[in-house]
């Protein structure tokens, strides 16, 4: 091999600057086949593993898309066949005065998963999916860090205990995306922070694994503490980009490259990663919400032709747990907008798993 390489170099590499350009581009490719194999074995490690598919559920998402967040989340059971959910513990919402809490909103949505056997994954904490990603309530908003943190701890607590009770919740995930700082209107970052909170949720429920979600989907170590119980990433596949120009971006990145990070964030920490966000919706332009977009305008970051290939592109990375992002959506096309398309589309990739 390395006579083969010195005769290829030899041949049509010749002068200085070419054997430079040899030597980048052979260090590339052994770069990529690396990262190549570890992407195969990690595919290879989890195959024989259940496949178990899910939906992000957030009711105040239903309600600004004017439909009903119980109905909606009822039809997704009824329907769909939905039996493992992601749900929020939004701090605004569940304390809207400091120490009055109303768990009221929450409660119904443990009660219907229990009601259909259903998972919870809860995402506790004060970064949350959904924009504005940062839930904190008005009272505290002014607050500085050294009062407002144990104030979230005790909301946490509150939280934990009265849910970790529940036969349908299987695991917590911890803050969302922690360390993204160019999404969302956050603006505490502190590592102590969320290794504080990781300790606080694994003292309360010991029994119950952490997931922490990765901050850059495309690159980073899996260093730096805490190490959760396990790790998940976010996969967008078709965005409107506002950097370099206005329009829609489909990021180029294989699926195999997410085998690669899953692979070797297992070889560093021995821990797996799930995909708890898989685009399944619309990206709107302009920062327009959904309601403000055409039906025609929405189909060109999404529509049913493309369900499954999400899917898809999601199942050849090798992770086995995949909670989509979408399912009130799929629920507004069908109701307020006349369309079906996308409903009709995960019903069927729900019944076939």
């Amino acid at each position: 091999m390395i006579n083969l390489i010195n005769k290829l170099r030899n041949k049509y590499f010749k002068g200085c600057w070419a054997q430079i350009l040899f030597f980048v581009v052979l260090s590339l490719l052994v770069i990529i086949g690396g990262m190549y194999g570890i992407g195969a074995w990690y595919r290879h490690s989890q195959a024989s593993k259940p496949l178990e598919l899910g939906v992000s559920f957030i009711p105040a998402y239903a309600d600004s898309l004017g439909v009903d967040p119980q109905t909606t989340m009822q039809s997704l059971i009824d329907d769909i066949g939905v039996r493992n959910f992601r749900l929020v513990s939004y701090w605004d919402q569940l304390e809207p005065s400091a120490g009055k809490y109303n768990f009221s909103l929450l409660d119904w949505q443990f009660v219907k998963a229990e009601k259909a056997h259903a998972t919870i994954t809860l995402s506790v904490g004060l970064r949350q999916p959904r924009w504005p990603e940062c839930h904190m309530p008005a009272w505290a908003t002014n607050e500085p860090v050294s009062v407002w943190q144990p104030q979230l701890e005790a909301f946490m607590t509150q939280v934990i205990q009265r849910y970790k009770g529940s036969p349908a919740l299987q695991s917590y995930q911890l803050e969302n995306e922690y360390f993204m700082q160019g999404f969302g209107t956050c603006t505490n970052f502190d590592r102590q922070r969320l290794v504080d909170e990781y300790a606080l949720v694994k003292k309360l429920d010991p029994s119950r694994p952490v997931i922490i979600t990765r901050s850059n989907n495309l690159v980073g170590w899996p260093v730096g503490k805490p190490t959760p119980d396990e790790f998940a990433t976010s996969i967008y596949r078709r965005v409107w980009n506002t950097n370099i120009y206005k329009g829609y971006f489909d990021y180029p990145v294989p699926a195999w490259y997410y085998s690669f990070i899953a692979g070797w964030q297992k070889i560093f920490t021995g821990r797996d990663m799930m995909i708890h966000e898989l685009q399944a919706e619309a990206w709107p332009p302009n920062r327009q919400t959904v309601a403000e977009t055409s039906l025609a305008e929405q189909n060109k970051s999404f529509n049913a032709s493309m369900f499954q290939g999400r899917v898809d592109f999601a199942k050849a990375t090798g992770m086995r747990q995949i909670y989509l992002w979408g399912g009130e959506y799929w629920y507004y096309r069908m109701v307020v907008l006349h369309d079906p398309s996308l409903w009709n589309a995960a019903k069927s990739e729900f019944q076939q798993n």
